[in-house]
């Protein structure tokens, strides 16, 4: 039975267990092997580990301090399979960005400021550089805050998370192929999409090509699942991200739908008027409808609504400061979009939340010296 010590932090509207890098070089196991078996990532219900079974709880992030310049920690995000042994390393997720900065404060990988104190990471898996500044009262790391989130009604210590300079950070440019538009071919034949890459590689849709509206309930949605599958596999092979013949990954890129602002109900029953939000979205994860949205798909949906030509200008409400307010199943997410010296793509700000659940020795099983 291998031993390793891990934290729980809820960031915004995921669960994410962060491991400091030594604590697991210190198995002497296979990262991707540790993670299986402590996660028990070969059960859908993951009933034997420390995972959630969603794809919004099934991650980790292996964190530790960086000796490059301007970067304080640099960690590694996995998305743990769920009755799927496998890990996927190619993406980044945001809101475990929020937890290690919050780990990061707590464990003295950055040095603590009087008032507010900014993390500088570095996420391996994609080069992504983003900032997570979080109140630091008289040079002291909080346990709690009342900030929240949409999604979920828990308070946590607020933290303003930064993208900087997120466009082209997987494939190198913000429209991998050149194009604001392409088209794509699923399952009742050709469909435009809008491929972009700015926190993350995405494929964006109307949702009027599916027959929806763009602010369906969870329950609705999920009859473009199929479909947004299939044509996710199609847009990794156009953007480059994948080979034919590659397995199919579930994690990159990101998919939804966009539309106009309309009316509607979020998940706990609020009403959100049209004027209340700029863009209409829907998204999917791993398998399933995301909940809210992810913070990287949010990154990218700004960059897109910001480019011409692409589907998600064509439907955006455009505002004069650079202020996107997302209508996502769970609430509005409003993001900002600020200018950057130098050439970079705007660096793209968050408001989210972050709470330490729990820090614990996992106790990992082993069959001939590897997790079982």
């Amino acid at each position: 039975m291998l031993r390793l010590q891990g934290e729980m932090i809820r960031g915004g509207t995921s669960k994410c267990w962060i491991f400091d890098h030594r604590d697991v070089a210190a198995t002497g196991v296979d990262v991707d092997a540790l993670l299986l078996a402590a996660f028990n990532a070969a059960d859908p219900r993951q009933i034997d580990g420390v995972g959630g079974a969603s794809s919004t709880t099934s991650k980790a992030a292996v964190v530790q301090a960086s000796t490059q310049a301007g970067v304080d920690v640099e960690y590694a995000f996995a998305q743990v399979g769920i009755g799927d042994e496998r890990v996927e390393w190619a993406s980044n997720c945001g809101n475990c960005a929020t937890a290690v900065a919050l780990y990061a404060v707590h464990h003295n990988l950055v040095p603590i400021a009087s008032d507010t104190t900014t993390v500088r990471m570095l996420n391996v898996n994609t080069g992504a550089r983003l900032t997570g500044t979080i109140p630091t009262p008289a040079g002291v790391a909080p346990e709690e805050g009342t900030a929240v989130v949409p999604g979920t009604s828990a308070p946590g210590v607020p933290v303003l998370l930064g993208f900087q300079d997120p466009a082209g950070s997987t494939t190198g440019r913000a429209l991998p192929t050149g194009r604001a538009l392409d088209e794509l071919t699923g399952p009742d034949g050709p469909v435009e999409a809008s491929l972009v890459d700015a926190g993350a590689p995405a494929a964006l849709f109307e949702a009027k090509a599916f027959g929806l509206d763009g602010t369906e309930s969870l329950t609705a949605f999920v009859t473009a699942v199929p479909a947004l599958t299939l044509l996710r596999r199609q847009a990794a092979l156009a953007m480059g991200l994948t080979r034919e013949g590659d397995p199919v990954s579930h994690a990159v890129p990101k998919a939804g739908i966009v539309a106009r602002p309309a009316p509607y109900r979020t998940t706990q029953g609020i009403l959100v008027n049209q004027d209340e939000y700029d863009l209409a979205v829907r998204m999917v994860s791993m398998h399933a409808p995301h909940p809210a949205i992810g913070l990287t798909s949010a990154v990218a949906l700004v960059t897109a609504a910001a480019t011409p030509g692409t589907l998600a200008h064509r439907v955006a409400r455009q505002t004069a400061d650079g202020t996107l307010r997302l209508g996502t199943p769970a609430g509005v997410v409003t993001t900002q979009a600020v200018p950057a010296p130098d050439g970079a793509s705007p660096t793209v700000l968050l408001h989210r939340a972050a709470r330490r659940i729990a820090r614990a020795e996992l106790l990992v099983p082993v069959l001939e010296g590897r997790p079982a």
